[in-house]
C-alpha cells in the first residue's frame, strides 16, 4: 500500500511527521510524492496564522477530489488544523475519513488503516498528553542533518496566538530520550542537530523544576560523530547566563540565536502579552554581542498588530535599524478567531500591515547585504548542501544559516564533495543573501 504523505508548516511539524512516517514505514506501507498513485493519503497540517490555514485547507481539499473521484481510498487530516477545527472539516470536507489530533500522532497507524478499513473515526487526545516519543524516524531532511523536538506546547498565552489551545501546555521530553535520540542520528549519519520546541529556552522546568537547556546542550555536545548543534525559538526573557556561556564554550553550539521578539514599542508589546520591554530586548541583544562577538541573531516580527499606531511603527522602524539583526523576516498580523488580540479595537487594515511589513523587510535588506559584503575575507566553515548543475559549484550552510530560512555560500571548486561534508571556505564576494567562496582546506585539515 502507498502512502502520499503532505507535511505543511514549521520544522517541528516536520519532525512529527518524521514520526508518522517511521510508524507507517514499520507496518510495511510505502511512500510516494504523487497522490494520483496512492493508495491513501495523510495531510499533516497547519494553522499557525491565515496563510498556513489557507494553504492546509487547499491541500485537503485537492485531495478530496481524488477521494471523491475514488482513486485515493483514504484520506487522513493530522495536526493543527485537524485539532483546531475538526468539526468543521468533518461538516465541510465529508471526504475525509479520519481526523488526527497534535497529541495523537501515535495513534496514525490506527487512523489510516480505519480509514482503509472504510470506516470514518477521529482520533483525540488530553492537549497535556506526555509528548510522543520514538528514536526512530524517517528523516526527511536529506539525513545530514535534523530537527530534534525538546518540547511541545506553551504558556506563554500571547494575545495574537493560538498554539495553546491547539498544542497543549508546555511539556518536555525527558533528557534521557532526547540524548538517545540524538545518538541515533548521528550513527545515522546526521551531522547537524537543530534544537526545536515553540520555545526551546524553557526547556526542562516542567520536569526538572528548572531552566535545563544548557545542561541538554553539554550532553548533546559529547556526542560523537555531531558537528553542529543549532538551536531555535529562543524567548529572549528565558535566555540566562549560563545559556550564554555554554554557547561560549562548546565548539559544537552554532553562534547563532533565533530570538523572536515580534515588535520593539512597548505599548505593543504589552498589548501582546509578551514578557520584554524595548529597554531588556537592547540589553539582552547586547549581552549576547558581547559575550559572543561572532553571534548570528535572527528574529520575526509582526506589522500591524491592533492598536500599532504610526508612532509604534516608526519606533520598530527605528529599532530594526539600529539593532541590525543578521536575519529577520515579518508577518503581517494575522487576526485568529479565539485569541484575544482578535478581539481586540483598532484593527489595522490589510494593506497598512503589508505597507508596513514591506518599508521594515525594505530597510533590512539593504542591512543584510551591508553585511553580507562585509563578510569578504573571512574564513568560514561550510556544510555542503548539493551541487550546482553543470558547474564547479556546490552550494552551502555556514554556522549563520538555519536550513529553510537563511542563505548560503556558494562554494568554486572542482573538489569532488558530498552532502554533508564540511569544509573550508573564504568568502570572495556577495549576491545579496548569499555568499560567494573558494576553497580553503577541506575536511581532513579541520583541527
Amino acid at each position: 500500500m502507498k502512502i502520499a504523505f503532505v507535511s505543511l508548516g514549521c520544522d517541528k511539524n516536520l519532525a512529527d511527521t518524521e514520526l508518522m512516517l517511521e510508524i507507517l514505514r514499520r507496518k510495511g506501507y510505502e511512500f510516494t510524492d504523487d497522490a494520483q498513485e496512492a493508495d491513501a493519503a495523510v495531510v499533516n497540517t497547519c494553522c499557525f496564522i491565515g496563510d498556513a490555514k489557507e494553504e492546509s485547507i487547499n491541500t485537503v481539499l485537492e485531495l478530496a477530489e481524488l477521494r471523491r473521484e475514488g482513486r485515493l481510498k483514504a484520506l487522513v487530516a493530522a495536526g493543527c488544523l485537524a485539532q483546531r477545527y475538526g468539526k468543521e472539516i468533518r461538516e465541510e470536507i465529508p471526504e475525509v475519513d479520519g481526523l488526527v489530533g497534535t497529541a495523537a500522532i501515535e495513534d496514525i497507524l490506527e487512523a489510516v488503516e480505519t480509514a482503509l478499513s472504510g470506516e470514518k473515526r477521529d482520533f483525540f487526545r488530553d492537549l497535556d498528553s506526555p509528548p510522543a516519543v520514538r528514536r526512530e524516524r524517517v528523516l526527511t531532511t536529506g539525513g545530514h542533518f535534523a530537527y530534534l523536538k525538546i518540547a511541545e506546547g506553551c504558556n506563554k498565552r500571547c494575545t495574537y496566538c493560538v498554539i495553546p489551545a491547539v498544542r497543549g501546555n508546555y511539556r518536555s521530553i525527558p533528557m534521557e530520550e532526547l540524548t538517545a535520540q540524538a545518538e541515533k542520528l548521528a550513527e545515522e549519519g546526521v551531522r547537524e542537530l537543530i534544537l526545536v520546541a515553540q520555545e526551546t529556552t524553557l526547556y526542562g522546568v516542567d520536569l526538572y523544576g528548572e531552566k535545563s537547556l544548557p545542561l541538554l546542550l553539554r550532553r548533546l555536545a559529547r556526542i560523537s560523530g555531531l558537528y553542529w548543534i543549532r538551536i531555535l525559538y529562543c524567548y529572549p526573557e528565558e535566555i540566562t547566563e549560563e545559556l550564554i556561556s555554554v554557547m561560549a564554550e562548546e565548539p559544537k553550539i552554532c553562534h547563532y540565536l533565533d530570538i523572536p521578539i515580534q515588535h520593539s514599542s512597548d505599548t505593543i508589546l504589552k498589548r501582546m502579552g509578551r514578557r520584554t520591554d524595548q529597554a531588556q530586548l537592547r540589553r539582552m541583544i547586547g549581552l549576547l554581542r558581547e559575550r559572543i562577538p561572532d553571534i548570528c541573531l535572527r528574529t520575526t516580527l509582526i506589522s500591524g498588530f491592533p492598536g500599532e499606531t504610526q508612532e509604534d511603527f516608526e519606533d520598530l522602524y527605528r529599532f530594526v535599524n539600529e539593532m541590525e539583526f543578521d536575519r529577520l523576516g515579518v508577518f503581517p498580523y494575522s487576526q485568529e478567531e479565539d485569541t484575544a488580540a482578535a478581539l481586540m479595537p483598532d484593527q489595522i487594515p490589510d494593506e497598512v500591515k503589508e505597507f508596513r511589513r514591506d518599508e521594515l523587510m525594505e530597510l533590512q535588506q539593504a542591512i543584510a547585504f551591508e553585511k553580507a559584503q562585509e563578510m569578504a575575507g573571512q574564513v568560514l566553515t561550510v556544510m555542503i548542501e548539493g551541487k550546482v548543475a553543470d558547474d564547479d559549484v556546490y552550494v552551502g550552510r555556514t554556522y549563520r544559516d538555519a536550513p529553510g530560512v537563511d542563505g548560503y555560500l556558494f562554494v568554486n571548486t572542482s573538489a569532488d564533495l558530498m552532502t554533508g561534508d564540511f569544509v573550508r571556505a573564504i568568502v570572495t564576494d556577495s549576491n545579496e543573501y548569499d555568499l560567494i567562496g573558494e576553497i580553503y582546506y577541506e575536511e581532513d585539515e579541520l583541527t
